[in-house]
């Protein structure tokens, strides 16, 4: 997903060291090396890994790990670092400038063409319900559509597919490309007919006069986040990657059974409303598991979409990215 807080867009590399939950302004080093930002961390011994996320509810397993000390109790240094989309983060990864990122399957798949040594290590969530369709108000009915706002990747397919549901020839709607923050706004000046987003966005056209009609699970749409690296930086940092995998499944697992905690470190560490949090969990399934063949159709069909709406030349190897049961054989034995 390529997420945003509702108080908008917050520039790239703002820094969270884990040491405590308060946000502190750090000066990016050597980012090719995970021990690139001393003192962060939490009290773990070894080098510090930088993690890319964004600053919406579905990463709240992050935030959590950071508040619980999980980063330290399973031996890693983890330093999170925020951006505003998730595209920006898989932008990161590619250049070095991070180790790890959280991100959607959709969205990866979309950049696969120009970082082609991505790989997706596990799921940590999934939802069919999390991203949701909003009409405008004089868009009475989906037949109605002319103009749609999307965010390249998960939004831009996700509206696609609820266009084509409904029997709309997509050629006759004209896609509005827009951050997250601006789209509400868009809907209410009537721009655009509709969009399909992840919260808080659909929640804010509706208090702008819009009106939630679906989500995408309603016409057989979900997403997966995954954790994901760069393949060279993979091949000699295995052992810190299993370690962020599995305090990532620590924290998944309490996000799901305290979810009144993972709303507190969110809020905390990305001052987002705890309300918020709460409602998104309830529409996330978090938990982290293996990728496996069944998925790997579904990411063909991604990387096919992406060649079929002109955005890739040729169609993404996922079968490459997508490690298939990567954490089980990492962790057996461990």
């Amino acid at each position: 997903m390529e997420p945003q807080a509702s108080r908008g867009r917050r520039p790239a590399g703002r820094l969270l060291t884990l040491v405590t939950a308060a946000l502190i302004p750090l000066t990016a080093c050597s980012a090719a090396t995970t021990d690139s930002a001393t003192g962060a961390g939490g009290g773990a011994k070894g080098p510090t890994v930088r993690v890319a996320v964004g600053i919406d509810p579905s990463f709240a397993p992050f935030f959590l790990a950071d508040a619980q000390g999980l980063w330290a109790k399973h031996g890693v240094n983890v330093q999170l670092v925020q951006f505003g989309r998730g595209g920006e983060g898989v932008d990161a990864l590619a250049g070095n400038q991070v180790q790890l990122a959280g991100n959607s399957d959709t969205t990866t798949i979309g950049q696969l063409q120009q970082n082609p040594g991505l790989r997706s290590l596990l799921v940590y969530e999934q939802s069919g319900r999390y991203l949701k369709v909003v009409l405008g108000p004089k868009a009475n009915s989906p037949s109605k559509i002319r103009k749609m706002a999307v965010v390249p990747g998960l939004s831009q397919l996700a509206a696609t597919r609820y266009l084509e549901s409904k029997g709309i020839d997509t050629k006759s709607v004209k896609f509005v490309t827009a951050d997250p923050p601006e789209i509400p706004a868009l809907l209410q000046k009537g721009d655009v007919d509709a969009y399909v987003l992840w919260e808080p966005w659909p929640a804010k056209g509706v208090e702008l006069g819009g009106r939630i009609v679906s989500t995408t699970g309603d016409y057989g749409v979900s997403y997966a986040q995954w954790l994901i690296a760069d393949d060279k930086w993979l091949s000699g940092h295995k052992s810190i990657a299993v370690k962020v995998a599995e305090a990532l499944q620590d924290a998944a697992r309490r996000t799901e059974s305290d979810p009144d905690a993972a709303a507190a470190a969110t809020q905390k560490a990305a001052k987002i409303p705890t309300a918020q949090t709460l409602k998104a969990i309830k529409d996330i399934d978090f938990g982290v598991r293996d990728i496996t063949s069944a998925d790997l159709k579904t990411y063909t069909a991604t990387a096919k979409f992406y060649v079929d709406t002109g955005s890739a030349k040729s169609r993404a190897d996922v079968a490459k990215t997508a490690l298939r049961g990567w954490f089980t054989q990492q962790t057996k034995g461990s």
